[in-house]
Order: structure tokens, then sequence, then C-alpha cells
């Protein structure tokens, strides 16, 4: 039963409505705003438009507008939709599980939030979203990670860099173990909350900020490549056993 239940219309009974409507609300304004400070304290889009206008400089050959919607177009449904840079078959369906899981989760958590009197579906879509939240992100951790899997640094090493993932992971976690067990408003429900605010509320200093920029950045790769400009880069070696890349093939990118 607790895959058809409305878990947040359960913690009504205790916490009003409104309160996890303004709680979602604060959620997205601190994404928002975090992302904004993001871009001006990196200058992300100084940099973007920087080289956009160094590689039209320096292009080789002239990109019309509808080459420039055909890469708009690549970059959507390549390295956006099946994240398509990742060499790595393992690194790409655990990235896969957890972004499709993710976006599934808080689409169904918002949905769930402000209208209780949905159908059975939704809380049956937080949970698979969830799940492929928890597959995915602990896929990656224990058996992935470039430190774990090359470098044999032990899974729970802890660096600034992990904040993104284990956030994710326990606000996911959290919340599908506060539904088992209740989803009442215990102290259960208090780590799912923190969890979910360091998630949200660290968008300055995680890297959650960057799926917003990766599809900007594959675009301009792209379109260096286009223009023949490549960032001032070699082009690809028509023979990469000269440079070792036949001898192994990348596990953890």
């Amino acid at each position: 039963m607790m895959f058809t239940v409305n878990p947040f219309a359960t913690l009504a009974a205790t916490v009003p409505p409104a309160v996890m409507q303004t709680f979602i609300v604060v959620m997205i304004v601190l994404v928002a705003a975090g992302t904004l400070f993001d871009v001006v304290h990196k200058g992300s889009a100084r940099h973007f438009f920087d080289n956009w206008r160094k590689s039209k400089s320096k292009s080789s050959k002239p990109v019309g507008a509808g080459e420039l919607l055909s890469l708009a177009v690549q970059t959507g449904l390549v390295d956006v939709l099946a994240s398509g840079e990742f060499c790595s078959a393992r690194r790409r369906i655990a990235h896969l599980l957890t972004m499709y899981g993710f976006v599934l989760y808080v689409v169904a958590t918002v949905v769930m939030v402000f209208n209780y009197s949905t159908a059975s579906l939704w809380p049956l879509l937080w949970w698979i979203g969830g799940l492929m939240v928890c597959l995915g992100g602990y896929w990656f951790w224990f058996f992935i990670r470039v430190d774990v899997a090359a470098e044999g640094h032990s899974p729970f090493r802890l660096v600034h860099a992990d904040l993104f993932v284990l956030s994710l992971l326990a606000s996911v976690t959290l919340g599908l173990i506060w539904s088992a067990a209740g989803a009442g408003a215990g102290v259960l429900f208090f780590l799912y909350i923190l969890a979910t605010t360091v998630l949200f509320g660290s968008v300055p200093w995680s890297k959650f900020a960057h799926m917003f920029f990766k599809p900007a950045a594959a675009f301009e790769k792209r379109l260096t490549d286009a223009n023949g400009s490549r960032n001032n880069l070699p082009g690809p070696a028509d023979r990469p056993e000269l440079f070792g890349g036949a001898r192994e093939q990348p596990r953890h990118f």
C-alpha cells in the first residue's frame, strides 16, 4: 500500500499543507538564486560568450542558422537526454538512472504536495524515481567513482566535490525511509527536510548547477568542431594507437 499512498497527504494530518507548499517554493527560489550566484561568481556565462566570440573569429568555415539548429538538437538528444559525453557504458547508465530518477522524483513530489487528491499513480512514480536515484547514485558512489575505481581510495572518503551527490542520496533515501515508516512528523521527517535543504540550498558550493552548464558546454564543443576552431585544440587523430588510445578503454569517465 505504501507505493500508492501519498506520504504528504498523510503528513497533512500534523503539518499544514501550506507549510510543505511554502517549503517547495523556497527550495525553487534557492536553486534559482544559487545558480545565478554561481554564474556571476564564477563568470560562467561570460566565459561561455567569450569562447563563442573567439571561436567565431577563428573559425575556418561559417555555420549557418540551419546547422546551428541541428547542433542544438544533437546537443539536446545526445549530450543531454542520452548523456553521450560518457565513454563508459556503466557510467552512462548510472548517470541516466540518477538523472531521470531525480526528475521523476522531483516532479512527483511537487504534484503530490500541491494536489493531495491526485490519483495513486503519482506516489508510485515518486517511489520509482527515488529508487532509480538510489540505484544509480549508490552504484556510482561505491563502484564507479574515479578515486574508487581507478585510484583505489575508500568509498567512504569524502571531499568537497561530493556535496551534491551525497546530499541527493541522503535526501532521497531519507524520503523513502520516512514514507515507508508512516510519513509522520518525527525525527525521520526532520532529517529528510534537513538533507533536502542542504541539497537545494548548497547550489553555489556544490555541483548542482552543473546540470544547467553542461548543455551549454556541450553545445559550444559541437559548435567549435563544426566551425573548425576547436578551441585551438588539434583535430582527432586518425590513428589513436600512436598516442596510446587503443591500449585500454576508459572505465570511469
